[in-house]
């Protein structure tokens, strides 16, 4: 029964990737809107897929066995992502440990050193390691490693592999602290400790050991940022990885199979590991008590048909009914006042909001007037330099190879790059808190659960890529003609972007709803008469809040990084334009937005012109770097809710050890966290 659970779960992802991967030549040949079209070829491919005569990749116009001609690229893209990963792991798990043995000054160091290595993109990680290598050699004449492929016969390993093994490193090292944290705070530690246990038998023994389930599954969502980013390592270090044939031939076979090899293999992993760890816990007696004893709990304790009641009556209109507009706009405000008051929070979001803003009043007053000069010329005429103009008095920022001013283009892009970002990461959230309230509420366990597994399935196909697939069809214009009109490809990249996400973010939300339901505070106030709306208004929603604020953050910066990569590849948000004939000039964004000024990396790092990418690559960093201020504000202000404050925690504990204590708590020394008591004293004090 398990395995055809698993069974129909891999089938259910396999016929997810077939309509991905069939979508990309629709809206080539019929155009987006036309859903008859779409599910006609589909059930076409359908067909075509299961037959094995029609699985070729047609290389220089001679068909070859697909599955044989992309076994070697995908050995080749496996071994970097799998060195990248076990490499990353590895330095993450050292890091953790020597952090967690290591002083409290020392601890806040690291976290704030790697907030700042986790805004870098890993596209400006590429580049300074290129940057780097380079400037090595010209200085030394040492030349440390090959950080460009030259082809399929001199494939490259160390440069990729260090530069996409920094992030995981990174993500998984925050978690392993975290939850190493606050396993340390729970009460078997304080007994163990009491025992005359080292705290390093202690975290070796115990606390590892009930970490490590909960880090596997947060390893799913940082190898589908890794999966990604394999994406645009390969295109940056010129590798001819399986995204490379997969990107270079759109036909729906050559996709869906490229996928399937990605997909099948981590899909296999984690439901094996799944079904080991599920096994483990059912047979943890000691620690979990077993299924007839929960059900019989379960029974004694709760009312299963009154609290289906109670589900019922919670229904989306009633709750839209009971909004008041006006209420809702003075808690909004006020809760912005009282942010503002955090002051990471406020320079956050000073920062995001004041560029956007004078983003926008810049390109209305001026008509989004960007500087032009092809030639500079000093006091006696003569020309001194020639676009690309580096940085100058005249060009802060420099110039592109058309002599256009990267700063102003860098202004006028701000409001269609924040903006936009902010408003897909906000309808990320918001249809994923809609969703998941029918999720929560509305399903039943088993059916969450088959949803979860469907979902589940996304984290092994890189978003990177996915995008691609579906929006080069819509963006490219081939000498400014569109066939679509601009709003309407702003709207289609927006609704892209943010659908694929939205199964991801229902899932953790209603997770997060259910866990906040089980509370005990809930259970009274439902016994003390609070009706749905009531709960969801005074109980849930204020606790649910931060936690969505800080997840909209992450969605934001992901947004962010996804127009990086986008534009690597020359697909900028609004439409990229490209010319034909004999000269063809290089694609250009349409709205002048960020990711416009990527497309000229490969240009830059030839030519050494370092300037053309490095600033734009540094305005994205630094917008990352507010969006984690805003999230820091949000979790401090969260924390001094609930009453924990690390501040006046420390200046506490350090009163505490320099005042002592009186009578039976004499002290005498202390050691490891344990307060010895001088029994002398004591009896003396009893006399």
């Amino acid at each position: 029964m398990k395995i055809a659970k698993i069974a129909i779960h891999y089938i259910l992802g396999v016929i997810g990737i077939l309509a991905i991967s069939v979508a990309p030549d629709v809206i080539r040949t019929y155009g987006v809107y036309d859903a008859w079209a779409y599910v006609k070829e589909f059930f076409q491919f359908v067909k075509a897929f299961v037959q094995p005569e029609s699985w070729v990749f047609l290389y220089k116009d001679h068909p070859q066995p697909i599955l044989e001609f992309l076994w070697d690229p995908y050995v080749y893209s496996l071994q970097i992502l799998l060195g990248a990963i076990f490499l990353g792991f590895f330095l993450a798990f050292m890091l953790a440990m020597l952090t967690v043995f290591s002083p409290p000054v020392i601890r806040l160091t690291v976290r704030r050193i790697l907030d700042i290595l986790e805004s870098v993109p890993d596209v400006m990680i590429a580049f300074f390691l290129q940057f780097f290598t380079v400037y090595v050699f010209k200085k030394t004449g040492v030349f440390l490693f090959d950080f460009v492929s030259l082809g399929e016969d001199e494939p490259i390993y160390l440069a990729p592999i260090i530069t996409l093994a920094i992030l995981p490193m990174i993500s998984l090292f925050k978690v392993l602290l975290l939850f190493i944290e606050e396993e340390l705070m729970k009460h078997y530690v304080e007994f163990a400790r009491s025992k005359g246990v080292k705290k390093a038998g202690v975290l070796f023994v115990h606390v590892l050991r009930n970490v490590v389930p909960s880090t596997f599954y947060h390893g799913k969502i940082i190898l589908w940022g890794a999966l990604s980013s394999l994406f645009i390592v390969e295109t940056l270090f010129n590798m001819k990885g399986i995204t490379y044939y997969m990107t270079h031939d759109f036909r729906p076979m050559v996709i869906a199979v490229s996928l399937l090899m990605i997909f099948t293999p981590f899909f296999i992993f984690y439901q094996i590991i799944d079904a080991l760890l599920s096994a483990d816990r059912l047979q943890g007696v000691p620690i979990q008590m077993s299924r007839p004893a929960v059900k019989d709990r379960f029974k004694q304790t709760f009312d299963q048909q009154a609290f289906s009641r109670w589900l019922k009556s919670l229904s989306l209109k009633n709750l839209f009914r009971s909004i008041h507009v006006f209420r809702l706009a003075g808690w909004i405000v006020h809760l912005w006042f009282t942010h503002m008051k955090n002051i990471k929070f406020a320079a956050g979001f000073t920062f995001l909001f004041g560029l956007t803003v004078y983003s926008l009043v810049y390109s209305l007053v001026t008509g989004s007037a960007v500087k032009q000069v092809m030639f500079l010329k000093n006091e006696e005429g003569k020309i001194i330099s020639g676009p690309p103009h580096p940085p100058s008095s005249a060009f802060w920022f420099g110039s592109d190879r058309f002599g256009y001013s990267i700063f102003d283009q860098i202004i006028v892009g701000a409001k269609y790059t924040l903006f936009f970002a902010f408003l897909i990461a906000m309808l990320r959230i918001l249809l994923g808190f809609l969703f998941s309230l029918i999720y929560a509420f509305k399903w039943k366990p088993s059916v969450q659960k088959w949803a979860e597994k469907i979902v589940d399935s996304i984290h092994f196909l890189p978003l990177s890529v996915i995008a691609l697939l579906l929006l080069e069809p819509i963006l490219i214009g081939m000498n400014s003609e569109w066939v679509y009109p601009f709003w309407e490809r702003v709207w289609l990249e927006t609704f892209i972007l943010t659908i694929l996400v939205v199964p991801l973010t229902t899932i953790l939300i209603g997770n997060e709803m259910k866990l906040i339901m089980k509370q005990e505070f809930i259970s009274s106030a439902r016994i003390l008469g609070g009706g749905p709306l009531h709960l969801m208004r005074t109980h849930i929603f204020p606790h649910l809040g931060p936690r969505l604020m800080v997840l909209f953050g992450q969605q934001f910066i992901q947004v962010l990084l996804i127009f990086v990569h986008l534009g690597v590849f020359s697909l900028f948000f609004g439409g990229t334009v490209k010319t034909t004939g004999l000269f063809k000039d290089p694609p250009r964004s349409f709205t002048m937005e960020w990711s416009g000024l990527i497309g000229s990396m490969r240009d830059a790092l030839m030519t050494g012109k370092y300037w053309m990418v490095l600033f734009v690559l540094l305005a994205f960093m630094v917008s990352i770097i507010a969006m984690q201020l805003i999230i820091q504000g949000v979790k401090e202000i969260q924390q001094v809710k609930v009453g924990v404050s690390y501040k006046h925690l420390e200046k506490r504990n350090r009163r505490q050890k320099t005042e002592g204590q009186e009578g039976k708590k004499a002290i005498v020394g202390a050691e490891d966290g344990f307060t010895f008591v001088d029994q002398s004293r004591v009896k003396q004090h009893e006399s």
